[in-house]
């Protein structure tokens, strides 16, 4: 259970390295959104797995535990709360951003004011705000489930 929230909040907490990085060492802007792009997915697909093993994992500790699988558990609707998030992102935000993105050649060269400009940067703004939301959530439930599993309760 906890290895494979680790495994999310981990790849979350490295992320904007890896973005930073790209950014300041590849020659081209376009270059680098395309990298952080491909690893932001990548990434989704780590979580929505890792979501989905916390979640069996949780209820089978319950069951096992317990007798009886809990799913309204904090730590279950904080982790399915994570998933929303990441899904959202990962099939509404980023289609759109790469719609926008494949109706200019160059977005370096697109003026700040221009409109496809402003929406890409506004969904910009909210996948930032949203992978910083199941980032918080994440760093909660590995607080919430380590100290339970600690304990060795379940509540």
């Amino acid at each position: 259970m906890l290895l494979s929230l680790v495994v999310w909040v981990g790849g979350l907490a490295f992320f904007p390295v890896v973005a930073q990085t790209a950014f300041s060492v590849l020659p081209a802007t376009h270059l680098a959104g395309l990298v952080v792009r491909n690893a932001l997915i990548e990434l989704h697909w780590m979580g929505i797995v890792s979501g989905m093993v916390f979640l069996f994992s949780s209820l089978a500790y319950d069951w096992l535990s317990e007798g009886s699988p809990r799913l309204l558990r904090a730590r279950n609707v904080l982790v399915a709360c994570m998933l929303t998030l990441t899904l959202a992102s990962q099939f509404e935000i980023i289609p759109r951003m790469d719609r926008l993105r494949t109706s200019v050649q160059d977005f370096d060269s697109v003026p700040a004011n221009d409109p496809i400009r402003i929406t890409f940067n506004a969904l910009h703004v909210w996948s930032t705000r949203l992978e910083a939301g199941v980032l918080l959530l994440g760093l909660i439930v590995v607080g919430i489930a380590s100290s339970q599993l600690a304990r060795g309760k379940s509540s």
